[in-house]
Formats: structure tokens, C-alpha cells, sequence
């Protein structure tokens, strides 16, 4: 039986290497549906006939229109990587106008083992409602990658390798085994 993975990615560079993370989470048993901020899209507009054909799903940066018929399977998880800070704010807040976000906060109301890792840089997590959110995030049982075994934050400016890694054992350690 195959395994359906949701992966969201907001504006963050990590996603430029979303190509490589959907080839090594096939490569894991999963199929992947890609689910992009407006924003995200936006920067891999290029790539996105290309992440279809390599996912052999639409990539959805949009809310469906009622009556309109999913396109995806259902998901058996999510993993929300990279999360920038307004994603995980609006997140952790409810705010569901972004198709991604929106997804992300049912899925705790549907049970949906759910993983995310941050992206923010260390000015962003100076302010108080990154912690609150990581929190009110983990608290609803989402598997917040953030600190010392995920995502650290780095000086504005400064890149360093995303940990993708640790994100996709994290998913291998929450989702249900298939």
C-alpha cells in the first residue's frame, strides 16, 4: 500500500531544493503531493510543470473552489517544510487564508501525523510569538522541528544547509507504518 505524503513549503530558500527532498521521500516509499505558499509558487513557478510531472500530482498553491473534486489522495501525512515564520504564525493562529496553512491546521482536527521545521533567521525568532507558536504548534501534536534536534536559527544573512534530513526521519518516526 503506498503511503501519501503532503509536502508544503513556504518562501523560504529551502524550497529551492524541494526537487531533491520529493526524489528522496519517493525513494522512501511515499507519494508526494506538493503544496506551495503563493509565494513559494511563485519563486519555483519555472519548476512547477516539472515538480507535476515528477510528483504526477498539480501543485496546489490554492484553495479548491466548493464543489470542486479533490485532486489529491488523502493524506496518511504532512510535513510543512520550510515553515517561515508568518506561516507558522498564521499556523499556530488559525489563520487559514493560504492553502497550505489551511491544510496544515485540519489535519490537526483529522489526527494527520503532521511534521514541520522552521525557517526563520535569528532576528525573526527573537520575537516572542515564534516560541508561542512553536509551543501552541506542539502542544496540538504537530512535530515542531525547531532548536536543538531541527531547524537552529542563523544570523540574517547567513545560510547554512537546511537540515532535510532530520525532516524526513521526523516523518518516518510520526507517520503510521503502511
Amino acid at each position: 500500500m503506498t503511503k501519501t505524503l503532503y509536502l508544503f513549503g513556504s518562501a523560504a530558500p529551502p524550497v529551492f531544493e524541494i526537487g531533491q527532498v520529493i526524489r528522496d521521500l519517493q525513494a522512501r516509499g511515499w507519494d508526494v503531493c506538493l503544496g506551495l505558499t503563493p509565494t513559494a509558487a511563485d519563486w519555483l513557478s519555472e519548476e512547477l510543470v516539472d515538480l507535476k510531472g515528477l510528483t504526477g500530482h498539480p501543485v496546489r498553491s490554492r484553495h479548491k473552489r466548493p464543489g470542486e473534486q479533490d485532486v489529491w489522495p488523502k493524506a496518511d501525512a504532512i510535513l510543512f517544510a520550510p515553515v517561515t515564520a508568518n506561516s507558522l504564525n498564521s499556523w499556530a493562529l488559525c489563520l487559514t487564508s493560504v492553502f497550505v496553512v489551511g491544510v496544515a491546521a485540519e489535519g490537526i482536527g483529522k489526527g494527520i501525523p503532521t511534521v514541520a521545521m522552521p525557517c526563520v533567521n535569528a532576528a525573526y525568532a527573537a520575537h516572542p510569538q515564534i516560541d508561542r507558536s512553536v509551543e501552541i504548534l506542539r502542544e496540538a501534536g504537530v512535530a515542531v522541528l525547531y532548536g536543538r534536534d531541527g531547524f537552529t536559527p542563523n544570523p540574517p544573512g547567513v545560510k547554512r544547509p537546511y537540515p532535510w534530513a532530520a525532516a524526513l526521519r521526523a516523518v518516518e518516526r510520526h507517520a503510521p507504518a503502511l
